[in-house]
């Protein structure tokens, strides 16, 4: 499998070979220590809701791998409020959680939805809330409450608010390619297109708003880094240089972005101020391809891919330039890297015996975990509470999406056999 750190720099002679469309998410691993939660199905009074909140909202813990969600023939009632709960009945299921709530409409259009969630052993509500949203946001209501039930169990953030971005390409009928950009909701639902073309498009990577799309794009015959608005659809070219412009990756406060040029004659990385346009160079080494630049939490620091050592291996450097410092020693190939929001956990590419994995690496102790076992994969996204890491692999030829958690207990699927999608990025939290 071509390595994204190499695709940067050949893809101007490469097309990969891909094919397909549309991501769906399958469920395929868990955790032996995934807390039982009793999810109620949500009455319903008035129209119908077009979409099935508590059903939305099970799939999201389920996929988590911290909670096993009890089938709905063990549930023992249907209530949708406290006052038909008879606790003592409940504990009988040895559930950690009890979730209730009900969704009505008296038009159709506008929908009141409450929920409340229960410490079934106490009898005390843990959390509850009220909304009215339009029928087009019930199902980003769900992932909101999905969120508020995983930290109120767990006392750590969720992530099913967030977004995937990922790149698929469709083979037509002609033997041309149509390279399509696509962001989806967390669990893989409602998939939008974002941009189209008979060009690769590659590395999609989102600001810390969630409201910015940057990207490379070859739709102009050369590789060039745009930046897309998600609300309006507006975009701008922000490096069209002679030469490779791609990997671009954006600071913590949103206001810049590392990307690797090669407008002096070899790839270095670069770091571009947004509002400006001012262009600062990184790295200076005239024998080697530095490339695929992330930031470090701090906003100071940079890890980047370079095969200065006659390998590729990741080092960190000053965003302001300076002496590089090599970070993985374990293994004779290292790439891609991402870093958990907390920066201690670097998540990579990582090379053994011919094959390649994703493994994470505590950047105090050095310690290596590979995480992965097709030996196929590549594209480490960090989920922003630092728990899973998406990433790109191959199945039956097939590209496919799929994640797993930072210990490598939780495993996911992301996708179907005939299916191709890869570049994965995960969003940040919406605020």
């Amino acid at each position: 499998m071509t390595k994204r750190w190499l695709a940067s720099f050949w893809l101007l002679a490469l097309l990969l070979p891909w094919q397909a469309q549309a991501l769906i998410i399958e469920i395929t691993g868990g955790s032996e220590a995934a807390l039982p939660i009793a999810i109620v199905p949500f009455g319903s009074e008035g129209f119908s809701a077009p979409e099935d909140i508590s059903a939305v909202i099970q799939n999201d813990l389920s996929r988590s791998g911290r909670f096993s969600p009890l089938p709905e023939s063990d549930l023992i009632s249907s209530p949708h409020e406290k006052s038909e709960i008879n606790f003592k009945d409940w504990r009988l299921l040895r559930s950690e959680g009890l979730l209730v709530g009900k969704v009505s409409s008296v038009d159709g259009e506008t929908y009141q939805v409450q929920f409340q969630l229960f410490d079934v052993y106490k009898g005390q509500q843990l959390v509850g809330k009220r909304y009215q949203v339009p029928a087009s946001g019930l199902r980003r209501l769900a992932h909101q409450i999905s969120d508020q039930v995983y930290q109120a169990l767990t006392g750590e953030i969720g992530v099913f608010s967030t977004r995937l971005a990922f790149v698929s390409v469709r083979d037509n009928s002609d033997g041309s390619k149509r390279y399509t950009l696509q962001v989806s909701d967390s669990d893989g639902a409602n998939p939008r297109t974002v941009l189209q073309s008979k060009q690769p498009i590659l590395s999609p990577n989102w600001a810390s708003d969630g409201e910015r799309l940057a990207y490379v794009s070859f739709e102009n015959g050369k590789a060039e880094v745009f930046v897309q608005e998600m609300r309006s659809g507006r975009r701008n070219s922000v490096a069209a240089f002679k030469g490779l412009n791609s990997a671009p990756a954006w600071s913590p406060d949103g206001k810049k972005l590392a990307l690797t040029l090669s407008k002096a004659g070899n790839p270095e990385i670069y770091v571009l101020e947004l509002a400006s346009g001012k262009l600062s160079r990184v790295t200076h080494n005239s024998q080697a391809i530095d490339t695929e630049a992330v930031w470090m939490p701090n906003s100071r620091e940079l890890l980047f891919t370079s095969d200065r050592g006659g390998r590729p291996q990741i080092y960190k450097v000053s965003a302001d330039g300076g002496r590089a410092k090599r970070v993985t020693f374990e293994g004779r190939y290292n790439a891609s890297p991402d870093i958990s929001s907390d920066g201690r956990t670097l998540a990579m590419v990582h090379g053994l015996n011919g094959q390649f994995y994703i493994a994470v690496q505590d950047l105090d102790s050095g310690a290596v975990l590979v995480l992965t076992e097709t030996g196929r994969d590549e594209s480490p996204s960090f989920a922003p509470n630092g728990r899973m890491i998406l990433y790109a692999t191959e199945k039956n030829s097939h590209g496919e999406l799929a994640a797993v958690s930072v210990d490598g207990r939780i495993h996911q699927r992301l996708g179907e056999s005939d299916r191709d999608v890869r570049e994965p990025a995960w969003s940040p939290i919406r605020k």
